[in-house]
């Protein structure tokens, strides 16, 4: 089997095309960092621009949607297609024509993922804590680190939604961005 030897010679070419690269990495983490600290230093800001963004990002969607399923309509699936590109391109509008709003809707839904993440993963947990003896405990407190993050979400409504989006995304950036920057020193010592 060839298999070991075909893994070792892709997990080298990784590391030479990382070590090749470590700036852009770098860059790209510090950038990462930056984005992340304005959005948790200006969260309602921050909040905002995403919910303009998606609504860009729908919009756009749609109209490229709507232009490739007419160009195609003799294909399998024309309406169901037809009706993807509409919802996104309604979505949109609606987004861009009432950000405001919408970034309180997107925080509601935001909350309601967290409330069901943490149910989902302390049911996992608990199910799985005889095979996964030394790690269900992590995973029960993840649970309930959603729970916890539902419950700030939800019962802070509608006040949340002018942070809530933008620091979670920051944070986000933030921890991806310093492992960025972490894999790219790592990768410039290699």
């Amino acid at each position: 089997m060839t298999l070991p030897d075909d893994t070792t010679r892709l997990q080298a070419e990784l590391d030479a095309a990382a070590h090749a690269h470590w700036k852009a990495l770098l860059i790209e983490g510090v950038l990462f960092v930056i984005f992340g600290l304005a959005a948790i230093i200006l969260p309602p800001v921050a909040s905002l621009a995403i919910t303009i963004l998606l609504g860009w990002m729908l919009l756009i969607s749609g109209v490229i949607g709507l232009a490739l399923t007419f160009w195609a309509r003799q294909l399998p699936g024309f309406w169901w297609s037809l009706a993807s590109a509409v919802v996104a391109l309604i979505a949109g509008v609606i987004l861009l024509a009432r950000p405001l709003e919408a970034t309180l809707t997107l925080t509601i839904v935001v909350g309601a993922y967290f409330l069901a993440e943490g149910v989902v993963t302390i049911m996992y947990a608990l199910e799985h804590r005889r095979e996964l003896t030394e790690r269900w405990g992590w995973m029960l407190a993840a649970g309930l680190a959603d729970l916890l993050v539902a419950a700030v979400i939800i019962s802070g409504l509608p006040g949340t939604a002018l942070w809530a989006i933008g620091l979670l995304v920051g944070i986000n950036l933030l921890f991806g961005g310093a492992s960025m920057i972490a894999m790219a020193l790592a990768a410039r010592n290699r």
